[in-house]
């Protein structure tokens, strides 16, 4: 059996989750399921990073008093776990950087690349950005703010152990330039690879305790502990048992997808595949960087009180309609702009419209022309034309699978929707042109028999189809269709077949799934 690892970024838990943390759970989720469902042992992590500077202010802004990081974290946590069950997101495991085997990990880590000298004491002077986590040059800033986050930066002088990040920058470029899926969409390695036409200073990888005690202490330097980016990055090796389980890391390492916004790819690109190749462990398969979500053309920030909370939309829209708009309404890797006018135009157009209406009109025909039963699967239809409308959608929608496969394996989560939905606007378009309702009329009972029984073959696939991307709406089309057996063991193969419906069956139609918004 094929495997797949997949892992979210780290969450930070200086602040609550909001729809850039969902967006990134969600794609990953999806991507999750889909795989599973195409056969894979797949392997999801996520989880929290809870060391550094920033969260250390955060604790004592909150009233937790020095020493009491610990407490104010596992406040913290809760609520991404919560978000996370909220949006269906099911991981395989969430990692924490205050367990204990990770912080084991980090030590063991750094013992290794000691031992190898590519961990060196020196002093540090420069800029560094705690909101960013970040240090910066002198050349790099020249008197300017964060040239990420435009916030000031505070100038420090200190003795510190350095990572020879330098060091391996030629073998680096060469592997990027070698591996056309390491870095992901293009234009995202081509920033990589114009960063690293300059020469890379070596990462300062430690703080003194006197100034900042919340961290991994440094096995060889017990008055430091490590630097909260050089941490965080070690959960993808020590949540998948790099320590402990000698048998699962060899199965699932490398990871085959990072999925993480575009403003932490230099940490995930540079540092993390040298800090790997240091450690003579092999690099990820595929670091992909996503987009962000704007308000108004401006990023989402506390400070400019435009957070848009995923748990407002949920509550007003449902969890799956947020699933589906943040996936299908701009390009992944893109920036895309939310506003609930765009969201309100997504759900009466493509879920109430096209999807809703196409489950509610058939089942109604069911209920109506067989009384609620599954009719038989008729061959043979005499009519061309009817034959013609039959093949043309039973075509588009057992050959939906490749091009799923296609898209998802390449990250486009709206090329596939927009796939799924040109068979659910076939199907509508279908049942105009077959004219159900005439066959009744006409008491043709074989073409009546045939059309509807089409409509709910194509329904299944529909069904097992955007599972990964809804699948509590497709769990009850899946119901309402009266199949027994959760939509969560279904495989891609059977959308390649029809007629897998048994006749006879009770369909068990329901309220609208996706009722419009007015």
């Amino acid at each position: 059996m094929k495997k797949l690892y997949i892992t979210s970024p780290l969450y930070y838990v200086n602040a609550s989750p909001h729809i850039g943390h969902a967006y990134t759970q969600i794609a990953c989720d999806t991507i999750n399921r889909f795989f599973k469902m195409a056969g894979f042992q797949t392997y999801f992590m996520t989880g929290t990073d809870e060391h550094g500077e920033k969260v250390e202010k955060a604790a004592v802004k909150a009233g937790y008093e020095k020493g009491r990081e610990k407490d104010f974290v596992d406040s913290v946590v809760p609520h991404f776990k919560e978000l996370w069950k909220d949006l269906n997101i099911k991981f395989d495991f969430f990692i924490r950087t205050t367990d204990p085997s990770h912080e084991k990990t980090v030590q063991k880590i750094l013992e290794i690349m000691k031992s190898k000298d590519d961990i060196y004491k020196g002093h540090y002077n420069g800029w560094f950005c705690t909101p960013c986590e970040t240090f910066w040059t002198e050349l790099q800033v020249k008197g300017k703010p964060c040239p990420d986050c435009g916030r000031r930066l505070e100038k420090i002088e200190e003795a510190n152990y350095f990572f020879r990040l330098s060091k391996y920058q030629d073998w680096l470029i060469s592997h990027i330039k070698k591996n056309e899926d390491f870095i992901k969409p293009d234009y995202r390695k081509n920033e990589i690879l114009s960063f690293l036409k300059n020469p890379l200073e070596d990462l300062c990888i430690s703080r003194p305790k006197e100034r900042m005690a919340w961290g991994v202490e440094l096995p060889f330097a017990p008055n430091f502990v490590t630097y909260v980016w050089f941490d965080a990055l070690i959960n993808y090796i020590s949540g998948m048992g790099f320590l402990d389980d000698e048998k699962k890391f060899k199965k699932f390492w490398p990871a085959d997808f990072h999925i993480i916004g575009k403003d932490i790819l230099r940490h995930h690109a540079i540092y993390w595949p040298i800090m790997l190749r240091s450690a003579g462990l092999a690099p990820p398969k595929t670091i992909f960087a996503h987009g962000w979500w704007t308000v108004k053309g401006e990023k989402m920030s506390k400070s400019k009180g435009n957070i848009v909370d995923p748990r407002t939309v949920i509550k007003l829209y449902g969890t799956d309609a947020l699933r589906y708009f943040l996936l299908r309404e701009v390009t992944f890797g893109l920036d895309g702009t939310f506003s609930e006018e765009a969201f309100i135009l997504r759900f009466n157009g493509d879920l109430a419209n096209d999807l809703g209406n196409l489950v509610n009109r058939t089942l109604t025909m069911v209920d109506k022309y067989f009384s609620g039963k599954i009719p038989e699967a008729r061959a043979g239809i005499k009519n061309s034309s009817l034959e013609g409308l039959s093949r043309g959608l039973k075509d588009k929608a057992t050959h939906l699978r490749k091009t799923l496969e296609s898209r998802i394996s390449s990250f486009d989560f709206s090329g596939a929707l927009s796939a799924i939905w040109e068979v659910i606007n076939k199907a509508n378009k279908y049942i105009e042109e077959s004219k159900p309702w005439e066959c009744s009329r006409n008491k043709n009972t074989k073409n009546l028999e045939s059309i509807i029984r089409n409509l709910l073959e194509t329904l299944r696939i529909i069904s097992i189809s955007i599972y990964p991307f809804m699948p509590v709406s497709s769990q009850k089309i899946w119901q309402q269709l009266g199949i027994k057996d959760g939509i969560e063991g279904a495989s891609l193969t059977e959308t390649e077949k029809w007629n897998l419906l048994k006749a006879g069956h009770k369909t068990c139609k329901d309220k609208p799934l996706f009722p419009r918004i007015v």
